[in-house]
Parts: structure tokens; sequence; C-alpha cells
């Protein structure tokens, strides 16, 4: 007799950035008429993704939760919600507590940010003491250059070397790490509570594919999730910019959003891993 399919309890949701260069409104649109569980909200330069209440009448309006908030950690993101590291932050839990969302993701300094990186990992204990938030901090890569490799980011861009209560792992940055994202997933442990599906060739640029089309075990990690009690939240963050029409973009995160939930909806057999703490 077969073994009965398990009901996955990780919810699936939908980046605000796996849409652009369309806006962070039309991810809600898109997230409802595909049936995404809800949403992660990118913080950046789009004014409406800086807006708590704009981002809740957005909620309201599509019946879409916003899951989890993206603090404003890019390059191009210098300067919203202040320029000083711990106000986004700050801003960050704030924003998520407000909105319902159980998680903050955040991405280790960059080496130039000195002090902020001196001081991030007790930082960072140090808001999630004081919140039901999860600060679920993201694996990065180095940066290269033809034959040359940067170290961006500090105290590392392999976040699994320092010592944060929550990690989010990112399929499409472990690719660009050129590093073993089984191993990876293997060294956070319990302390997975977020997961940013994408896939990836191995190449210098951060790619985001739409999973199944890279080298990454996209599906073997869901499995693995849907063994568990894992009651984190599973992201589609993937790059849509080359979609040639809204109609090929919508395609895309369909396709992403059924392979997602075809591979989380494992049976029993699948190996175990990891379920996310409690707060």
């Amino acid at each position: 007799m077969a073994e009965p399919v398990r009901i996955p309890t990780a919810k699936v949701a939908l980046s605000t950035a796996s849409v652009y260069p369309e806006s962070t409104a039309t991810a809600f649109e898109i997230a409802a008429r595909l049936g995404y569980d809800g949403v992660e909200v990118m913080v950046w330069t789009d004014p409406v993704s800086q807006d708590v209440d704009a981002l809740r009448r957005l909620s309201d309006r599509y019946q879409v939760p916003i899951l989890a908030v993206h603090a404003p950690c890019l390059l191009i993101t210098q300067r919203v919600w202040s320029t000083d590291p711990w106000t986004k932050l700050q801003r960050a839990q704030a924003a998520a507590e407000r909105l319902g969302a159980s998680t903050v993701v955040v991405h280790p300094p960059f080496r130039w940010q000195r002090q902020y990186a001196r001081d991030f990992v007790s930082g960072i204990w140090r808001m999630a003491d004081e919140t039901d938030v999860r600060f679920a901090v993201e694996n990065m890569y180095p940066w290269r250059y033809r034959d040359r490799e940067m170290l961006a980011y500090a105290p590392e861009w392999d976040v699994t070397k320092d010592d944060y209560r929550h990690f989010t792992v990112d399929l499409s940055h472990t690719a660009t790490a050129r590093t073993d994202a089984t191993e990876m997933i293997d060294r956070m442990g319990d302390r997975l509570a977020h997961v940013h599906l994408a896939d990836g060739n191995g190449s210098a640029k951060d790619e985001h594919l739409v999973p199944g089309r890279g080298t990454q075990p996209c599906a073997e990690l869901l499995e693995r999730l849907a063994a568990t009690a894992f009651d984190g939240h599973v992201v589609i963050e993937v790059n849509t910019r080359r979609a040639m029409s809204s109609a090929e973009r919508e395609a895309d995160l369909a396709e992403a959003l059924a392979f997602t939930r075809l591979h989380l909806a494992a049976g029993p057999a699948a190996a175990p891993v990891v379920k996310a703490p409690r707060r």
C-alpha cells in the first residue's frame, strides 16, 4: 500500500522582489491570483515597500498575509529607512510586529561597515531577545570578478561560522558561493527558520533561477523539510527580469509555486532534517 502524502506545514510565500521591475503592489496581486500563502516584503526603493500602512492595505485588499519582512540590506537600499544599519533593523522589527509577520530576514554586514560588523552577532541576539519576531540571518557569498575573489561580508558570508539563533538559507546564494547546500543546511540544523527558494548554476552572478532550472538540491531540501515538523516559511525569491511580458513572469512564478508544493507534499519516507524552533 502506498504511503499517504504528508500535508506540509510550511507556508509558501512570494518575495515581492520576484516581480521586479514591477511593483510591490503587483506582487500582492500575483500572489493572490496564483494561490500563494503569503508574501515576504523586500524593503527597498519602491516607496510602498517602506510604508507599513500601505502594505497593510494591500494585504487586506488581496487577503494575502505578510509572513516576513526583508530588511533593507542591499547596496541599493543603503539610504532606505536611515543610513544607520541598526535603525534599519529596528524599523524592520517594528514593521513585522505591526504587520503580523513572524520573521525579519537580514544579511550580514558589508565589511566596510566596521562597527556594525563588530557588534553584529551580539546585537542580533540582543534584538531577538526583545521580540517574538525571528531575526533569520541569511547566507551570502564571496564576490568574484574573473579570477579574483572579494570577501564582501563580515563577520562571514557563511553565516554558520557564527552563532545566531535563526538562519535563512538561500539556495541561489549557495550556488554563487559554490558551497555544498546540503552541508550548510546540516550545519544550520534546528536553527534553520526560513528558506529562500531559488536555483543557480554556480555563476559568479547571483542568478535566482526558478527552482529546478539549476544545480541546487531544491527538491531534496523541500522533501527533507516535508518529512519534519518544519514550521518556518518557504519563500520563492526568483529573478524574472528577463520575462518578455507580465504573462511570462506570472508563468514562471506559477511554475515555482507548483514545484515547491509538489516537493513539500512528500511522503514520510523522505530524509529528516530540521524543525525551526518556536520562540
